[in-house]
């Protein structure tokens, strides 16, 4: 059997840092960002299932999650201002992350790539799916920029109000219980949690 490096690929993960154009008091890399966009994923589906009548499977939306910035071990972290300055540059990039999902597939042996194929590209019919893992992403990138302010980083003020808007924007009930239910503990420090 020959060997396949996709493990190895994707165990690079934590190589790729996150906010190349921002001043970071703590470095964070996609994979810690995976993981973090993959547990508020899970709640989201449960938050539809559960609070908003949904029927949606909440450990498939957090395995999307898991995978959602794969691709960047290819293309890197295309910071969102540059990937979003124009339609043109966001046509070519969507051009690059579809060859580097190709790349990302010929890694895996034959019988196990149609497994891995949805995992890598948003398709229609998991499209309620995406929804959320898009809105987590984004919570999670909230996270970071209120960490980094309380880690007195004023570089991310700007960016704290415009992705909590871009949540807000999305209307997605189950982002904005999220932000209700959890979000208020991130202000906290541990002894306050903890008492």
């Amino acid at each position: 059997m020959q060997e396949k490096s996709f493990f190895a690929i994707i165990s690079r993960m934590k190589y790729i840092n996150r906010w190349g154009l921002m001043r970071s008091t703590i470095t964070e890399n996609i994979s810690e960002h995976s993981l973090e966009t993959a547990f508020i994923a899970h709640v989201l589906a449960l938050y539809r299932n559960v609070r908003f009548g949904g029927s949606v499977d909440p450990e498939r939306c957090a395995l999307l999650a898991m995978y959602h910035d794969v691709t960047e071990v290819i293309t890197g972290d295309m910071p969102t201002p540059i990937k979003y300055y124009n339609s043109e540059i966001k046509s070519e990039y969507d051009k690059v992350e579809k060859m580097a999902e190709q790349k990302m597939l010929s890694y895996l042996p034959d019988d196990l790539k149609e497994h891995y194929r949805p995992l890598f590209s948003k398709t229609e019919e998991e499209g309620e799916l995406w929804e959320l893992v898009k809105a987590a992403d984004k919570l999670s990138a909230l996270i970071k920029c209120i960490e980094e302010r309380q880690m007195g980083n004023t570089d991310f003020s700007e960016a704290e109000k415009s992705t909590l808007r871009a949540v807000h924007d999305m209307q997605l009930p189950e982002a904005e219980e999220f932000l209700r239910e959890f979000f208020p503990s991130y202000s906290l420090t541990i002894d306050h949690i903890n008492n």
